[in-house]
Parts: C-alpha cells; structure tokens; sequence
C-alpha cells in the first residue's frame, strides 16, 4: 500500500465514456504499462433508521459500508463526518442484524470496476463508475492516485499509487509528474485527505475516504435521490 489521490478528470471532448477509458489506457501501455488483473471499489449508503431517530431525538446521519478488492478480507464502515472503521468481510452480515438502528439506501449502491496497470512503482486502475444498472463513467486508480471526472451524465475515475512510499508529501511531486505524463492536462490538486496526512502514514482507509467523497460527488451531479436520508 501505497500513497492514493483522488480527483477530477474530464471526459474527452466529443468522446464516449468508452473512448475515453480506450484513449487513457493506450497511453498507460505506450507508457510501458501492463494490465494485472481487475478491481472492484463499492459503496452502499445506510441511513439511522426513523425509529432511532425520534426515539433519541438526534439527526439522522449517513454510514457507507465499502468494499475494495485491494483488501479482499476487509470491509470499510465510514460514517459521515466522522471515523473510518475496518472490520472483516462478515460486517455486512452484521448490517442486517442492526437494521433497527441503519437502514440501507436501497438502489443506491455505486461502484467503480475496470482494468488493473502496473507501470514500475506506480499502480493504476482504470474503470467504469456505474450505479445501479446505469454506467456513470470510467473510472482510473494507481498507486499514488486516483482522479474521477463527469460531464454530460458520464463520469470517469482515476486512481494512481505509489507504492513504495506511505508519505504522502515525501511523493506527491513525483506522483504530478507520472500523472502528467498520461493524463496531461487533467492532473488533479492535492486531495482534501492531505491536509492531515501530509506528513503521517497513509493507509487504505484514507483511500476510501477519497472514493467515498468521490461517488457522492458522482450522486449529487446525477441528482438520484436518497429515499429516507433526510
């Protein structure tokens, strides 16, 4: 594991969300890159149950329960506005049973799946962010980032790593200079998670957070409602 950025990245004008993933992942294997495997990043939004919420008089919060197949033994509860919690694979089994106190957001589980590339030290993934039947956009991850983007109903993603560093400012530099040379003009500003782990070690629950802040990004643009959040 390694250092994970997380931001935006355009679709290519006059190009289909397919085009765009084509035109990206052509350059990452000019680039020398080659494939290793797939990957997988879901997400699905729990709600405080209206019973829990007047009984103690508080405002319903959000939990979103995700998996990464990086961590396959794992499973990430992150509560809005709050704690990252890491728990084993059964958690979701462990979600039904508290259903008196979260309820789930049903249809709205989103995720991001497509290609693993290992070029050197850096890992990246690029693939579609779909929710529900629909497909969003594409997604991209690597090690050291990711970068997700949107227009006109697509969006697109892209992670990239760095694997050998757990640092984030000791590699980010070097992270805006391998992204640019793929993904041009569309490299990403620092992501928000830095601010408190510029000088500590990264870990993969600060890499959920960046997808979690990604794909409510993604449902806000989409405008798909949350029935009973709120």
């Amino acid at each position: 594991m390694g250092v994970t950025c997380v931001s935006q990245v355009p679709v290519a004008e006059g190009k289909s969300v397919q085009q765009t993933v084509e035109l990206l992942t052509r350059k990452l294997e000019l680039l020398g890159a080659e494939k290793q495997g797939t990957f997988c990043v879901d997400c699905e939004t729990y709600h405080t149950a209206a019973s829990t919420i007047s009984s103690q008089g508080q405002t319903g919060k959000l939990m979103y329960v995700m998996h990464n197949s990086e961590y396959p033994l794992s499973c990430f509860a992150l509560f809005e506005n709050g704690p990252c919690l890491i728990a084993d694979a059964n958690f979701d089994i462990l979600m039904v049973k508290l259903k008196g106190f979260f309820q789930n957001a049903k249809a709205n589980k989103i995720e991001s799946r497509g290609t693993r590339y290992q070029y050197c030290d850096f890992l990246v993934k690029v693939g579609t962010v779909a929710m529900g039947p629909s497909a969003r956009g594409i997604s991209v991850e690597g090690s050291t980032l990711t970068a997700w983007s949107s227009l006109q109903g697509c969006a697109f993603c892209c992670q990239v790593e760095y694997c050998p560093c757990v640092i984030a400012n000791d590699c980010w530099n070097l992270l805006m200079e391998f992204m640019q040379s793929f993904m041009g003009n569309h490299t990403p500003g620092i992501p928000s998670v830095f601010s408190t782990k510029h000088d500590s070690m990264y870990s993969p629950a600060d890499t959920m957070v960046q997808y979690m802040e990604l794909f409510n990004k993604i449902r806000k643009q989409q405008q798909v409602p949350v029935a009973g959040i709120r």
